[in-house]
């Protein structure tokens, strides 16, 4: 099951365009599944729009970043309906700002809010029961759920 996902993830990414700056969140907005890679998002572009949720492995065969991709996957529409926009960072070669920002040892991942502040962060997999749970007692969204 693990690989299926694996493959899947890196088969989104192989054919997803490359974010142009200041167009993150129009991208995100035309596709909120999309799974941005941490290289091409410019999380200044999301702030009171999205709640990035940044996942961080050292491999994309990192055991742990498997299983949390294929939890994600197994639930994706609980992020939707909260606004998640799901970002990945499986090279640490690479340096990108997420991660010289987060700073993350091995597998890790990282909610932000709506605000721009971390909110939580956890080295383990997470399902998105879990991940609902929290976000829905944050006041934002809190605000979000009260509106007509």
């Amino acid at each position: 099951m693990f690989k299926i996902v694996f493959h899947l993830w890196l088969g989104l990414l192989a054919i997803s365009p490359p974010v142009l700056a200041g167009e993150t969140l129009n991208i995100w907005r035309a596709d909120p599944t999309r799974i941005f890679d941490a290289k091409e998002v410019e999380l200044s572009d999301v702030i009171w729009a999205a709640r990035p949720w940044v996942v961080f492995a050292d491999s994309p065969l990192d055991p742990t970043f498997t299983q949390q991709m294929a939890l994600l996957q197994a639930e994706i529409a609980v992020l939707q309906e909260r606004d998640v926009m799901i970002v990945v960072d499986t090279d640490p070669k690479a340096q990108s700002i997420l991660r010289k920002t987060l700073h993350p040892k091995g597998f890790n991942w990282v909610l932000i809010s709506k605000d721009g502040r971390i909110k939580l962060r956890k080295p383990f997999a997470w399902d998105m029961r879990e991940l609902s749970r929290v976000i829905d007692k944050m006041p934002i969204r809190q605000r979000e759920m009260s509106k007509p």
